[in-house]
């Protein structure tokens, strides 16, 4: 937690009426729909004040709180230009090299473009500190993306509902959807680059950021378009330069993709696939008007986490844009800009297992009362209808959502108990010790159900496997399954109740010890809760 800084917790869901307005006014709406727009490319941007208009590229766009204000105003006074809503208003753009949102567990790459941020040093945090950076946004960005899916924040919660693998124009994922955007467990920082070969242009175009992002997966060897796949590239330019005219042009920043061709520049070849990435600029530069203090009375650095948050929120659901989750010209974050703090959908400060940041909320297609509305926490949407669980069958086919330690574990796609893969801990051959498989997790029913299959041909003594469960809301620790060896008696359920809203922590474990003579694994799928 900044030191001073107090804690506030704003209601987070406003009236589908009131937040509506509030994207009506910012006159983002485009001239046709969400389903439209995947056919004919970027939507045209009908409001002149907006800083994309005429700039097609500037994809969830941040204005500056005074260009938000002139775009009201015109909004208010052509309200033909404004097109009619539904109750969820953003909309399946039909993805764009088959990428909508991100579906795997987010990589943030933090890129410090250019030589002027100076001599690198260490904070207590292990944060890279710059000597070119006055305000100390390198470090409080750093912590920011370290904390997100940390402490049990539910605000990740909210893009969690959005999924790949709909059909364009679709508004809602279906409960046996297996793409949804993963949630962040145990941060969204991948790695941080300060790129000193060259100073930062004075004025780079959006081409010559693409180009620093696609350097940036070189560098970070993400080189092939798996790598990729998840993962989004954040340049942040030095104090005193104005990337993209972002000064005189009233915007705080924006986010794009290599591929997209109207890009100042021209658009920017990748031989590592599709690189996603944001302009963000130095942003205290722009004082107030790009959030500072925005939140908190002594807030500096309050706009870099809103500002950034709006562009992680709004690339995880519009990776590609606009192939994602869109309204027109407006993402989940654009819908959600600058509402005042503590009216409903404000922006708020956001408590992580690394500090406390200003946050602004994001769009929720499933909010209050079934119309969509600004949301600033969500239960955690898993893939297959996991009742907070992420991943809880593994169809991945990675850990995504789950943390593994100890001396052996694998996806395996044979043996099953449904779909195609499973987790196993331990080997067939052997194995020195204790694997663990493991998830923090808020539940939204209330019963968790987990199936194991134990493979353990050697005494209780010596090996077995074992489930464990932690309510971390209440502090108390429960055994689901107790230390068992057998061996083929196949798969098996356990369940234990829980509370739905409670913070939970399932431990998936197995030992071995070592017999070169048998090895004992288990192998664990389809958990959740319902």
């Amino acid at each position: 937690m900044r030191p001073g800084t107090t804690t506030r917790r704003w209601a987070t869901r406003g009236s589908f009426t009131a937040v509506a307005a509030i994207a009506l006014l910012a006159g983002q709406q485009a001239a046709v729909t969400g389903a439209q727009a995947a056919v004919a490319g970027s939507p045209a941007v009908t409001n002149p004040y907006s800083p994309a208009y005429h700039h097609a590229y500037r994809h969830g766009v941040v204005p500056t709180r005074p260009q938000l204000a002139k775009m009201r105003a015109w909004a208010r006074s052509h309200p033909a230009a404004i097109h009619g809503t539904s109750a969820n208003d953003l909309s399946y753009g039909g993805g764009r090299d088959a990428i909508g949102v991100t579906t795997g567990a987010e990589k943030v790459y933090l890129v410090f473009y250019g030589s002027q941020w100076g001599t690198q040093g260490t904070d207590s945090n292990g944060n890279i500190t710059l000597s070119g950076d006055p305000s100390g946004e390198a470090p409080y960005a750093q912590q920011f993306l370290k904390g997100l899916g940390t402490g049990g924040e539910l605000w990740s919660g909210v893009m969690t509902q959005y999924c790949d693998g709909v059909a364009t124009g679709a508004q809602s994922c279906p409960a046996t959807n297996t793409e949804h955007v993963a949630y962040p467990t145990g941060g969204a920082l991948a790695g941080v680059w300060v790129d000193e070969s060259t100073a930062s242009p004075a004025t780079a175009s959006g081409h010559q950021l693409g180009v620093a992002a696609v350097n940036a997966a070189a560098h970070f060897g993400n080189t092939t378009a798996a790598s990729n796949r998840n993962a989004q590239y954040v340049i942040l330019s030095p104090t005193g330069t104005n990337p993209d005219n972002w000064l005189t042009q009233g915007f705080c920043a924006w986010h794009d993709y290599n591929g997209d061709s109207t890009l100042s520049g021209g658009k920017v070849t990748s031989p590592y696939g599709d690189i996603a990435f944001t302009n963000l600029p130095y942003l205290t530069d722009a004082g107030p008007s790009c959030g500072q203090n925005f939140v908190n009375k002594s807030g500096p650095l309050d706009g870099v986490s809103i500002v950034e948050g709006h562009e992680y929120a709004e690339t995880i659901t519009d990776q590609n844009p606009p192939g994602g989750w869109i309204q027109g010209n407006s993402e989940n974050g654009d819908k959600c800009a600058w509402i005042t703090p503590g009216t409903a959908g404000g922006s708020f400060d956001l408590t992580t297992g690394t500090g406390t940041f200003a946050v602004q909320t994001t769009w929720a297609n499933d909010g209050k009362s079934g119309a969509g509305a600004c949301a600033g926490s969500h239960p955690i949407v898993s893939n297959g209808n996991g009742g907070g669980v992420v991943n809880g069958g593994f169809e991945t086919g990675t850990f995504s959502g789950w943390t593994t330690s100890g001396a052996a574990t694998a996806i395996v796609s044979a043996g099953q108990h449904s779909g195609s893969h499973a987790a196993r801990a331990g080997l067939s051959t052997h194995t020195n010790g204790i694997s663990n498989i493991v998830q923090t997790f808020t539940a939204t029913g209330n019963t968790l159900t987990v199936f194991y299959n134990v493979s353990c041909p050697d005494t209780i003594t010596s090996a077995w496997a074992t489930i464990l469960l932690k309510d971390n809301t209440t502090g108390t620790s429960y055994t689901m399954l107790g230390r068992t060896c057998t061996h083929g008696a196949g798969w098996k359920r356990v369940a234990h109740a829980v509370t739905s809203g409670h913070s939970y922590t399932l431990t998936l474990r197995n030992r071995d010890d070592n017999d070169t003579a048998d090895g004992a694994y288990t192998l664990f799928d389809d958990a959740g809760v319902s």
